[in-house]
């Protein structure tokens, strides 16, 4: 008889996400010009109904083609086909990111560098629509607690994707949309380290997401950037708290 070894330390093989889905068609049309350079692609309304998936999905698979600097995002106008370099058409979506402890402190340290400052300016700059954006994705991860963990990953990511846009800043929403696949590798490692399963420790982060959005409703810059600072600086701290407990089993 062959015995079964039960005690590796597989992860689950994951299946892609809807907006990956979403973002390979884009690129695809793109690739075989069916969408040509300066072309106006539909609303964020239009496209969700056309693949048949939520306006979130649709906005995510928007935001990875403008990462990759396939698309622009145009305040007001809607979102453009640029003139693109063909090697970013054969370059991943969103690469597998397998990080260790130091890479996600490291990471996480690049957090506190771009998301101070831009929860200061989101205070400073931020309009009603940037406000709903910031409401529907507390409101999502709300409905996450105790439930869906990979919907609040989702949801944790696209509420500070939206205080970046919030800055107007084109340079920093570029850099944020650059690293929010990683935000969200590295948020599921630390929950993974730090045992995220308990749900009071979700309500608090969710609870930390509204303190800052409140900040910014006020247009309280410094306030904004001291929940902003502190929100990060607690992840930080709960995960080396975490890390070093494994270190000691």
């Amino acid at each position: 008889m062959v015995e079964v070894t039960t005690s590796l330390n597989i992860r689950p093989i994951r299946t892609k996400k809807l907006y990956e889905e979403v973002a390979e068609e884009l690129k695809r049309m793109i690739r075989e010009g069916e969408l040509k350079p300066g072309d106006r692609l539909a609303s964020v309304k239009e496209l969700a109904e056309a693949f048949n998936v939520g306006r979130s999905a649709v906005r995510e698979a928007l935001s990875a083609l403008q990462a990759m600097g396939l698309v622009e995002m145009r305040q007001g106008e809607g979102t453009f086909v640029r003139n693109y370099d063909p090697s970013a058409l054969v370059q991943p979506i969103a690469a597998a990111v397998l990080m260790n402890r130091e890479d996600i402190c490291a990471f996480l340290e690049v957090r506190k560098i771009l998301e101070v400052g831009a929860a200061g300016l989101a205070a400073t700059r931020r309009t009603e629509e940037d406000l709903a954006h910031m409401e529907e994705a507390l409101r999502e991860m709300e409905a996450s607690l105790g439930s869906c963990e990979e919907l609040g990953e989702r949801a944790d990511v696209r509420f500070h994707l939206a205080v970046a846009r919030a800055t107007k800043n084109r340079i920093l929403i570029k850099l944020m949309n650059t690293i929010a696949d990683t935000m969200q590798e590295t948020m599921r490692e630390s929950r993974r380290l730090w045992l995220y399963t308990e749900e009071a420790t979700a309500e608090r982060l969710y609870r930390e997401h509204v303190r800052i959005y409140e900040a910014i409703r006020a247009q309280d810059a410094p306030l904004a950037q001291q929940r902003m600072l502190a929100h990060l600086v607690k992840v930080e701290e709960v995960l080396n708290q975490a890390a070093e407990a494994e270190d000691d089993e």
